[in-house]
């Protein structure tokens, strides 16, 4: 099975597993819900059961596969295969050996990469992305993460290029998940929203975010919840999306500022949902900040869906 490859998609929410060949058809896919409690060890066993799925559905046994990709929060060294500080999922403070961890377990080869860059890299060549020489992708979910594609080459400088959720946004604004304050993800990232809205809340701020997290089941504010607290018209809600936006606004066109690349990616959960509804405000705001706004980039929603960022990691293998 040479030509088939895994792919996994290591989130904040979800684990989204594929198998996928050489022209990045899926021929079997599988999620599991990312642990919320436990450290790396969880998450891996996690990840393992996702791609055992994937391939059952496909109909092949992990160790036939060619390789298997994995895209990670945090620090992904492609080098070592060891993930740090991925702090959107639990315990993961410090050093963790994924790669080896999970070829021992799945029989085949494993290499991890930063799990926005590998998305990003899969819109270039794959998807919305196709038509461009240079993008950023910005993605918008549990957190905001960024990553590059310079001259048709990924870009990693020494490991942690495009951290566009760390672009400041305010300085001295509000507390960043990461520690410091004023980053773009601290008004934007899903987990920073959902701690203000649950502050507001507590303050005495009337919405229904979390009447609607308790009737769907869910067991955080996911990007269909905040989706139907807009539709229900929820005040709160929709002032904290204005707020998102705005940041988002901010940050990318600081990004484009210094990079100016020919476009603009919008992925991750709450871009790819509210990415067409939202895009004349995000626009409007970007203008705002674009040194040359008679020239913008072009922004496009990605278009790869939830397998996106599964596909762009089983592009680690080819590499």
């Amino acid at each position: 099975m040479a030509d088939l490859r895994g792919g996994i998609d290591l989130g904040g929410t979800k684990i989204q597993a594929a198998i996928v060949d050489r022209r990045g058809d899926v021929s079997g896919e599988a999620r599991q819900p990312t642990p919320t409690s436990g450290g790396p060890e969880d998450v891996a066993a996690a990840m393992a059961t996702a791609l055992r799925e994937a391939a059952t559905a496909a109909g092949v046994e992990p160790a036939e596969l060619a390789g298997i990709g994995v895209g990670s929060p945090g620090d992904a060294n492609e080098q070592t295969g060891v993930v740090s500080s991925a702090r959107n999922l639990p315990g993961w403070e410090g050093s963790f050996p994924l790669a080896e961890v999970l070829a021992k377990d799945l029989g085949t080869e494993v290499k991890v990469g930063n799990d926005v860059q590998v998305a990003t890299e899969a819109e270039f060549h794959l998807g919305a992305g196709q038509e461009f020489g240079s993008l950023i992708g910005v993605f918008w979910g549990t957190g905001v993460g960024g990553g590059l594609v310079l001259d048709g080459k990924p870009w990693l400088g020494r490991g942690a290029a495009g951290e566009i959720g760390h672009v400041v946004v305010k300085r001295g604004g509000a507390k960043c998940p990461c520690g410091r304050k004023g980053c773009l993800e601290a008004y934007a990232g899903r987990s920073a929203m959902e701690a203000e809205a649950r502050r507001l809340h507590e303050e005495g701020h009337k919405t229904d975010l979390f009447h609607l997290m308790e009737k769907h089941g869910k067991p955080r504010l996911t990007s269909g919840i905040w989706e139907r607290a807009l539709d229900h018209g929820d005040h709160l809600a929709e002032k904290l999306i204005e707020r998102a936006i705005e940041a988002l606004g901010t940050g990318i066109a600081s990004a484009v500022n210094l990079l100016d690349p020919e476009a603009v990616i919008l992925g991750g959960g709450l871009g790819v949902r509210f990415g067409d509804r939202l895009m004349d405000p995000l626009l409007a705001e970007m203008h705002k900040h674009l040194f040359l706004d008679e020239k913008p980039p072009a922004v496009r929603v990605a278009s790869l869906g939830d397998l996106g960022g599964a596909v762009g990691a089983s592009l680690l293998i080819s590499r």
